[in-house]
Parts: C-alpha cells; sequence; structure tokens
C-alpha cells in the first residue's frame, strides 16, 4: 500500500513539473505560482515544489530568490538532479538560460556527468564523475 502512494505521488509532482513548464512558457506566473504553494503544502518534504519555485522566480527576475529555492530543493533530497543543475546553471555570471523542471530535463546530465553515491546511513549523494 505504501508503494502505491508514493508512486501515485511521484505521479501527480511529475504532472506538476509538467503543467508549470507549460505555464511558464506561457507565462501565466500568477496561476504557476498558486499551483506550487498548494503542491508546496500537500509535499512540503518533497523537492519538487522548491526546485519550480525557483525556477517561477528566476523567470521574474528575482535570482536571489531562486537560488535560495534551488538550495532548498538540493538540501530536501541530495541526489535531486534538476536542483543542482539549476544551481550549476544560475550559480555563474554566464547562466545557460536552461532550466530543468524534472529529471527528463536532465538526461544527459544524469548518465554522464553525475553518480549518486550513498553514505553509511543509506543516504544518497550526487557527485561529479570526473
Amino acid at each position: 500500500m505504501e508503494v502505491k502512494k508514493i508512486s501515485k505521488n511521484k505521479k501527480e509532482l511529475q504532472a506538476l513539473c509538467a503543467t508549470v513548464k507549460r505555464l511558464i512558457y506561457m507565462k501565466d506566473y500568477q496561476k504557476c505560482e498558486q499551483l506550487i504553494y498548494e503542491a508546496a503544502g500537500k509535499y512540503p518534504h518533497a523537492p519538487e515544489p522548491h526546485n519550480l519555485i525557483g525556477i517561477l522566480f528566476e523567470e521574474m527576475g528575482d535570482h536571489v530568490t531562486a537560488m535560495k529555492h534551488f538550495r532548498a530543493a538540493w538540501a530536501l533530497d541530495p541526489t535531486y538532479i534538476p536542483a543542482r543543475k539549476n544551481l550549476d546553471s544560475f550559480g555563474t555570471f554566464f547562466s545557460q538560460g536552461k532550466y530543468a523542471f524534472d529529471e527528463s530535463d536532465c538526461r544527459s546530465e544524469m548518465e554522464d556527468e553525475f553518480i549518486i553515491n550513498y553514505d553509511a546511513n543509506g543516504i544518497g549523494h550526487v557527485v561529479r564523475r570526473y
């Protein structure tokens, strides 16, 4: 039963990422913000809402707040590659300007650049391969 609940939650969060991506490209920031905050209330320990709100703030020009939310997403789940990619992309003076809304936006980076190491407590940490 617990597996079904996790699977349902993951599907809802994936649908949220897809919806937010569409809304941000349509520049409907108000509706986007409302959806993200509702998801953050429903899933307080999930990194996805923080990553998405970071993207929204970056899109609206509030770089400092965006970086805080990317770091919050990273802190909630150190294996969440989209947060790491956004931190890398927007934490430099020469931003690449490509958002990582979810794992589908990071496929090549996940396979080529990063690996996940687990410590003695079973906590995963993403590290660069090279």
